[in-house]
């Protein structure tokens, strides 16, 4: 990849932060959306929920990566909240797209985040790109989501989506609040254990972003999870394992969904999900396995 200008929202989030860490750590440009005066030219200001965004700032740059949106597991899904998800990803999107499409010299690739939910619930079901929308919140946001993308499929620029499955990552995400309670021993399944999670390591997820940026005939959505989906009781096991720690205090379905509410459903629901295009494309991970994914977070 030839040194380039990389604008980046959602750029302290902990794909983004790693996501800017590894380019400029390669010496590319990289051009940081904030939502405060810029404090220097490194920054383009922008507002997602009111659809307000710089342009000028994203003159000159080769790639646009949107990353940003309000924490799903962040907190309990109260109707303001699943708003403000739905808001900072739907708008944000919307008001990038547009951006984009207005430059007299769009940049090259527009890389749209979106999510695994995208499938809903899929049970014991391998599904892969081709399979169509689930139904509830999470697959009717992903499908909103996406379509915010629009104008800037319609002004030609090369437009991906990538459908994120589950960071293995201490720093933040569903496995930030995983890692600690094993570390303490206090780990174990949620509900039955049966349901898949369909897991990618937070370096694979970085490298596959920038896989699809340098692809110059990829567009479209592609699924970062790793090849071998597992489930949660395998994942429960591997954490145990690595961390050598026990995985006693498995959490019953019950009352998970009294102190989650309706994102319980999400937490024990299924989703089987493979990353058949990104493998198609080429791209190899570092870190397939569960027990690897699971060292390389640190």
């Amino acid at each position: 990849m030839e040194r380039s200008r990389i604008a980046v929202a959602g750029a302290s989030g902990l794909i983004g932060s790693a996501l800017v860490r590894s380019l400029t750590d390669d010496g590319h440009e990289v051009v940081r959306l904030v939502r405060r005066a810029p404090r220097g030219p490194g920054e383009v200001r922008w507002d997602p929920e009111r659809g307000s965004v710089d342009a000028a700032g994203l003159i000159g740059c080769d790639a646009v990566v949107d990353l940003a949106g309000a924490g799903i597991g962040d907190r309990r899904w109260t109707p303001e909240y699943k708003r403000l998800i739905r808001d900072s990803r739907v708008l944000g999107t919307a008001a990038l797209a547009e951006a984009v499409a207005s430059l007299a010299e769009p940049p090259k690739v527009f890389v749209s985040g979106s999510a695994i939910g995208f499938y809903g619930d899929t049970g014991d079901r391998v599904v892969d790109e081709s399979a169509p929308p689930g139904d509830g919140f999470l697959p009717s946001l992903c499908v909103e989501w996406e379509a915010a993308a629009a104008p800037a499929e319609e002004a030609g620029v090369r437009t991906v989506f990538v459908r994120t499955g589950l960071v293995v990552a201490r720093g933040g995400g569903a496995w930030g609040r995983l890692f600690p309670l094993f570390k303490a021993g206090l780990g174990g399944r949620l509900g039955d254990g049966r349901q898949y999670w369909s897991y990618i390591a937070l370096a694979d997820e970085v490298a596959a972003i920038r896989h699809l940026i340098d692809g110059e005939s990829l567009s479209g959505p592609f699924n970062l999870t790793a090849p071998e989906p597992l489930t949660n009781r395998e994942i429960t096991e591997a954490m145990a394992r690595v961390l050598r720690r026990p995985a006693l205090f498995p959490v019953p379905a019950p009352v998970l969904r009294a102190a989650l509410g309706e994102l319980a459903g999400d937490v024990l629901g299924s989703q089987r999900v493979v990353p058949a295009r990104l493998l198609e494309s080429g791209f190899r991970f570092a870190f397939p396995g569960i027990d690897d994914a699971i060292r390389a977070a640190g």
